[in-house]
């Protein structure tokens, strides 16, 4: 079998080169990636691009705290294809590694290694503690700055743009200037997650939600100030599937064309709770059954009925 193995292989006809066999890409790719290294290749690139139109990625940062993980990979990797794609196509396109070097993940390490040693992050001075950080954020530039190397990604590694140096700090103060100059600066307000525990302002992505199901409730607003005289003496009745926002709730939500009606108590369920006879209670007609039905109402006089544009301007208060 052997020998006619030999007498076939020598009638097929395939192309010389000077590629070996076996590939041994485990071994060769270090030797690429460090030659590309040895010949500075992307100075190399950026001599033979010079003066030509410039193609420019804005790439988003990532976190120095930790080593890379298969999310950095297929990120930097598909940057790299797309930067020498088109510097390939004639253009000037450099690109310039960068890190976030704040936050909470960095400084979330750092108390970390404090409880470790038994030491509570409010008794460290917090200069001291903003230089632990900013070392530790270096640490980790430095591991995946050879890491995203190692993945033959070409950038300026020398020269990374870091979110704590001066230089960095002072160009977002001097854009924040010029907003402050031309008039785009101003004082608002604005709900920010916030951390009790790490007393820090929370990004969405920083904050976990745990699993929960609500009940819907129903709540009694009495009206203070009626718009109509049908609602004069009546509660309005409206329902959430968010209860736990009704502590600040400031108004109420109606449908100009929607038909509501005032109901007069005449009768409860004596296990009912919520309902008395004679209570005056306004709602949707359409949504009145279930209503009484939840509420264990057995009869309810129908006094009139209003659109929902006569409800505008009535003021009412919490029970």
């Amino acid at each position: 079998m052997s020998d006619k193995a030999d007498q076939y292989k020598d009638t097929v006809f395939l192309p010389q080169t000077e590629f070996p066999m076996r590939a041994g890409l485990p071994q060769k790719e270090p030797e690429i990636v460090q030659k590309w290294s040895d010949i500075d290749l992307y100075a190399k690139m950026r001599e033979a691009s010079k003066g030509k139109p410039k193609w420019i990625l804005h790439d988003g940062p990532p976190y120095a705290n930790g080593n890379i993980h298969m999310g950095h990979a297929l990120n930097k990797i598909l940057q790299d294809v797309v930067v020498k794609s088109w510097q390939m196509m004639g253009y000037d396109a450099p690109y310039v590694p960068g890190w976030d070097c704040h936050g909470l993940p960095i400084e979330w390490k750092i108390e970390e290694k404090y409880r470790g040693e038994g030491k509570d992050k409010d008794d460290v001075d917090l200069l001291q503690f903003r230089e632990e950080c900013r070392q530790f954020a270096k640490g980790w530039v430095d591991t995946q700055s050879e890491q995203f190397q190692r993945l033959g990604v070409s950038g300026d590694w020398k020269n990374p743009y870091l979110t704590m140096t001066t230089r960095a700090e002072s160009k977002i103060v001097r854009e924040i200037h010029k907003f402050a100059l031309n008039g785009g600066l101003y004082l608002g307000a604005k709900p920010v997650m916030w951390s009790v525990v790490e007393k820090t302002a929370l990004a969405e992505a920083e904050v976990e939600y745990k699993e929960h199901k609500s009940v819907t409730i129903w709540i009694r607003f009495p009206v203070k100030d009626a718009a109509h005289e049908l609602l004069e003496g009546a509660d309005i009745v409206i329902w959430t599937t968010t209860p736990w926002t009704m502590p600040s709730n400031r108004a109420l939500a109606y449908g100009d064309n929607v038909e509501y009606g005032v109901y007069e108590v005449k009768s409860v369920d004596p296990e009912a709770k919520g309902a008395t006879v004679g209570d005056r209670l306004a709602m949707a007609v359409s949504l009145s059954d279930a209503v009484k039905a939840q509420a264990k109402i057995e009869d309810g006089e129908l006094l009139g009925t209003l659109a929902g544009g006569k409800i505008a301007g009535a003021v009412c208060q919490r029970r």
